[in-house]
């Protein structure tokens, strides 16, 4: 795996692996299982320049590159999955599209404490009739002056319950040319934030809802005719989920691969029984393939937004790997696996989800398709 990253990157790889044995390795699963957004564990991160590895220095970030983030989210992972979570909030999806198209006081408002770990943004994009097909949200903003106001829902936003900043995707007009983006503080009248849901894996979510909700003209990330420069900032986001999906699933394969050498059965170790090599030997080849496809579409978009080509592959392949690699690790590991005393049954459920969020892996398999073929297929009823 090491031989496609630069000796830069190698160093950087194991001084994170360092720094997360030395700081994070006590209360891992604590943390895993909690229902809290970790804020301490965020401005140590930020601390130690692992949030906004991605953005310009110019804007407050470290102005690494899209493999540095990639680098850093795995090797946290190993060690703790769920502060991977929080370099992921840092550096992809929504704080990557406010960061790569907010105006300088847009900037300068929210940068510095998104960048400090002191607060977390939140994407309101999903709506109860508009999941994958997108471009058929509802929320609507209407011009008022000097003012839009805001109506309509969101479902499924990812940090809703204790982010502080949101960044929806609403309708100026009709059409996929009338969708942009505005941002909307926490507090600010007319958006209620609902109960609070649960997914399986424990992550829970808000219901977000908009009702004559008011915000200035300079709260508008993307006005109409935005929506195609929102999706081309999504590919990023779908980087970071490829890169928890392959990082969990590995980290489930080394805790059951440790696991198949110290547990003994019949009389020897697990490894020793051919059935259970072969399954060993199935995973590392998922996990490498995987790892691989990850990294062409990181190392191509260093300097510009990821290709959504490369982008789709990695993302669906790295969905099933790490899917299919922790799902494999629990059933070696019985119910030690199947326990919540291990990380391995999180890593399960937190990779089922990965499949779903960001594009399910079926629309990733549309996008293919259509660079295959190199035609647009309408998947709309006719």
């Amino acid at each position: 795996m090491q031989t496609v990253l630069t000796q830069d990157q190698v160093e950087l790889a194991h001084a994170v692996r360092r720094f997360a044995k030395d700081k994070l390795a006590d209360g891992a699963l604590k943390r895993a299982h909690s229902r809290e957004y970790p804020f301490e564990v965020a401005q140590l991160l930020a601390e130690m320049g692992m949030l906004g590895i991605t953005i310009k220095k110019e804007d407050g970030g470290v102005g690494g590159s899209l493999m540095d983030a990639v680098i850093t989210i795995q090797e946290l992972a190993m060690v703790c999955p769920k502060s991977a979570d929080v370099v992921q909030a840092g550096n992809f999806g929504p704080i990557r599209t406010f960061a790569e198209y907010a105006t300088p006081e847009q900037k300068e408002r929210f940068l510095p404490d998104l960048l400090a770990g002191r607060a977390v943004i939140s994407l309101g994009m999903s709506e109860p009739d508009a999941g994958s097909a997108v471009t058929e949200l509802k929320t609507s903003a209407r011009e008022d002056g000097d003012h839009y106001i805001i109506n309509g829902s969101k479902v499924f936003s990812t940090h809703s319950p204790d982010a502080n900043l949101f960044l929806i995707y609403v309708r100026f007009g009709p059409g996929t040319g009338g969708i942009g983006s505005v941002l909307v503080e926490r507090g600010t009248p007319g958006f209620t934030i609902g109960n609070r849901s649960s997914f399986m894996s424990g992550e829970e979510w808000c219901p977000l809802y908009f009702e004559d909700c008011r915000i200035p003209k300079a709260n508008v990330l993307l006005g109409p005719g935005g929506f195609k420069k929102q999706i081309s900032g999504f590919n990023v986001e779908r980087i970071g989920n490829a890169s928890r999906a392959l990082a969990l699933g590995r980290h489930a394969f080394e805790v059951a691969r440790q696991h198949a050498v110290d547990r003994k059965q019949f009389g020897k170790a697990l490894c020793e029984f051919q059935g259970l090599q072969w399954k060993f030997a199935e995973m590392a080849v998922k996990l490498e393939a995987a790892q691989m496809l990850l990294y062409r579409a990181a190392s191509g978009a260093d300097d510009t937004l990821p290709s959504p080509f490369d982008t789709a592959i990695a993302k669906l392949a790295c969905n099933q790997a790490g899917f299919e690699v922790a799902n494999e690790a629990l059933q070696v590991m019985g119910g030690y696996g199947y326990s919540t005393e291990s990380l391995v049954e999180y890593c399960v459920k937190r990779t089922r989800g990965w499949m779903i969020a960001g594009g399910s892996i079926e629309m990733l398999k549309n996008r293919i398709a259509e660079h295959v073929f190199e035609r647009r297929f309408d998947q709309r009823a006719t």
